[in-house]
């Protein structure tokens, strides 16, 4: 059985889609013979948009395109390169040097929200994924399904019948949800003078759609486009071929498939049983010997603590659990050494000298007058850091889980750690439906848990808590708290940040650190999203100089 999909082209559409991508039927594949900025272009799109990539670039950019000079191009069989010099030095010297420059835009389409998960594991790669704000779940595939993960292990099962049919309710009920709530919200904030029809539908639409997100299953699927090197896919297909999910296996092989036909050079030691099989069986055994001594030290902390009664139930929370206390002062002796001609230690001693005031200035000399969040203090902001223990429903985890320049980790999904009900549903009245579809997807977790550990998270709905920690030095945590404040943000996120940067402040006692980022929104906006669709019409609207087109294919 194949869980994935198959697009179908018109005669004409295969022959302009053979020239830039590597297939034309399986939900993986590497974009190849177009320029950079339409590549990026295509997935910054593609992040917003219900459609697959090769029907998009279909759509709405093969038109802006002089492709007459790639007519004789057949991406599909593979791209013929030169590789007797990347052989030599990659496996011969074995330089992996050579490995980070050669890259690869790859489209990653229909896998789940678990899976989607361990594709973005990686710090020096690039994504977007398909947003959920963005995006509605109420349509089927081709096929005629809902946009979940179908097991074929699972659905061969006894219990296959009973997963379709309460998932396939669940997505129902998102829905029928979605269509009263959008009424709901447009009466309840109607449309402002000088806003046009479409920037006040926008902002309640996405409105919308984030109070209902947390009613889709962890199994529902998502599109990630990703930009990475050689050896970035290398250490993400050696990990995702040991991963204990069936699915990320089986993806790790679609997209080697795939990513041969572009690098095949760089991916040689993946098979090789005394490099990327020794590599693989390494971190397997690594996973499984720390897991069982870590059950065997500690068997009651194993166990998921939770009542089990159902209904809304826990609290979200954001802990800070480690911080250093001198943490400023190193900032500040961090930005003078570079400065002075001589030791760390000498520096430090003297910078603890130093009155309130004088430290003060030096900070504020660093941080200068930031006219945006994207000008940033430099590197002596990353001397200190912070630690956060952290409980939020599944669907903001996903989106804080994309920072990466940072140190995360996450426990086992599950129902144990509750739910809630976001306020909104609640004053519309739909709070019992909300309700009854998260319960539904609690009781098909609890029964396909006993056979299918792993693949039991599928039925998890995003609105259920997960707990996980976050280590960041200040430097990301500026970055982090101050972007995901913002009043168009999602406000589960929101209420982390809000909540990080409030610890930085008074928990780790970091004030002049706190203070220093000035961009974190500490309101409650009632329709997030509205200023920036207006802003966003405005750049609509503003004429598009030659520089900004989409350039021709070469």
């Amino acid at each position: 059985m194949i869980p994935y999909a198959s697009e179908t082209f018109t005669a004409e559409e295969e022959d302009i889609l053979r020239r830039y991508v590597t297939n034309l039927d399986r939900p993986v594949f590497a974009l190849v013979n177009l320029p950079e900025v339409v590549k990026g272009a295509l997935f910054a799109r593609y992040s917003r948009s219900p459609k697959s990539l090769r029907r998009l670039f279909l759509d709405e950019f093969v038109s802006e395109l002089d492709i007459a000079g790639d007519a004789t191009i057949d991406a599909t069989v593979g791209v013929a390169r030169a590789e007797q010099l990347y052989e030599k030095v990659f496996l011969e010297y074995g330089d992996d040097s050579v490995a980070q420059l050669g890259g690869v835009h790859l489209a990653c389409e229909q896998a789940s929200n678990l899976v989607t998960k361990v594709l973005e594991w990686g710090r020096l790669m690039a994504y977007l994924e398909q947003s959920t704000r963005y995006v509605a779940y109420d349509s089927r595939l081709a096929t005629g399904h809902y946009r979940y993960y179908r097991d074929p292990e699972l659905l061969e099962s006894p219990l296959g019948a009973r997963y379709v049919g309460d998932m396939d309710r669940i997505f129902d009920a998102y829905g029928d949800l979605l269509v009263e709530l959008q009424a709901w919200l447009a009466r309840r904030h109607p449309k402002q003078p000088g806003d046009s029809d479409f920037v006040h539908r926008q902002a309640v639409r996405a409105k919308a759609l984030d109070s209902l997100r947390g009613l889709l299953p962890a199994g529902s699927l998502s599109n990630v486009g990703i930009y990475g090197t050689g050896q970035s896919y290398e250490l993400l297909l050696l990990r995702m071929r040991t991963h204990p999910l069936p699915e990320a296996r089986q993806y790790a092989e679609l997209m080697l498939e795939e990513l041969r036909k572009v690098i095949p050079s760089f991916l040689q030691r993946i098979d090789r049983p005394e490099r990327g099989g020794a590599w693989s069986a390494y971190l397997e055994r690594t996973r499984s010997e720390t897991g069982a001594l870590v059950e065997r030290l500690f068997p009651e902390l194993c166990e998921p603590v939770s009542d089990a009664s159902g209904g809304p139930s826990g609290e979200p929370s954001v802990t800070l659990v480690d911080f250093d206390p001198d943490g400023e002062e190193k900032v500040l002796a961090a930005i003078c050494s570079p400065l002075i001609r001589r030791s760390d230690e000498e520096v430090a001693r003297r910078v603890r000298q130093l009155g309130v005031d004088e430290r003060r200035a030096l900070l504020s000399s660093y941080v200068g007058q930031r006219s945006n969040r994207r000008h940033r203090p430099g590197r002596a902001f990353e001397r200190t850091g912070y630690r956060f223990d952290i409980v939020t429903d599944y669907g903001a985890f996903r989106d804080l889980q994309r920072h990466r320049m940072l140190t995360m980790d996450w426990q086992a999904l599950g129902p144990d750690l509750g739910y809630g009900i976001p306020p909104t549903v609640e004053e519309a009245g739909l709070a019992g439906r909300y309700q009854g579809s998260v319960e539904r997807s609690r009781e098909l977790y609890l029964a396909l848990a006993p056979r299918f550990p792993e693949q039991a998270a599928y039925a998890v709905a995003l609105a259920f808590r997960i707990r996980y920690t976050m280590q960041m030095n200040a430097r990301e945590a500026m970055h982090l708290v101050e972007l995901r404040s913002g009043p168009q943000g999602h406000a589960s996120y929101r209420w982390v940040a809000q909540e990080m940067h409030r610890l930085i402040g008074e928990g780790a006692g970091h004030r002049s650190l706190a203070a220093s980022m000035t961009f974190v929104d500490h309101d409650e906006p009632e329709l997030e999203r509205l200023d920036s669709e207006r802003r966003a019409e405005q750049r609509r609207q503003a004429p598009v100089s030659g520089s900004d087109a989409i350039p021709a294919a070469p």
